[in-house]
């Protein structure tokens, strides 16, 4: 390939597009992590009730029957990712078949 490549090149206009893509990636990775805490994550109202497609109101249920451990720190819910997990494996049924 001889030439001057320009900005009007496929190529270079390819490679741009990758990277913005890789950019926009990056961004959103970044933005969606949170830092762990003593090896543990951390997650809100509304990331649990995002997790488990349940409103808001059935997690404060929960809570206030004793179903969901919680950390409450002022104003603000947090759940503690491994407690989560837990509470649905112990909560696991399996299917029983008909006899």
């Amino acid at each position: 390939m001889n030439g001057l490549l320009t900005g009007k090149n496929e190529i270079i206009l390819s490679l741009f597009q990758k990277l913005d893509r890789m950019t926009e990636t990056l961004g959103s990775l970044s933005r969606n992590q949170r830092p762990v805490l003593d090896g543990e994550h951390y997650l809100t109202d509304r990331e649990l009730s995002g997790r488990l497609k349940i409103s808001r109101r059935t997690l404060q249920e929960y809570r206030n029957e004793g179903r969901l451990p919680y950390i409450q720190l002022g104003g603000k819910v947090l759940y503690r990712e491994s407690d989560i997990e837990k509470v649905l494996r112990d909560g696991y049924r399996k299917a029983r078949l008909p006899l």
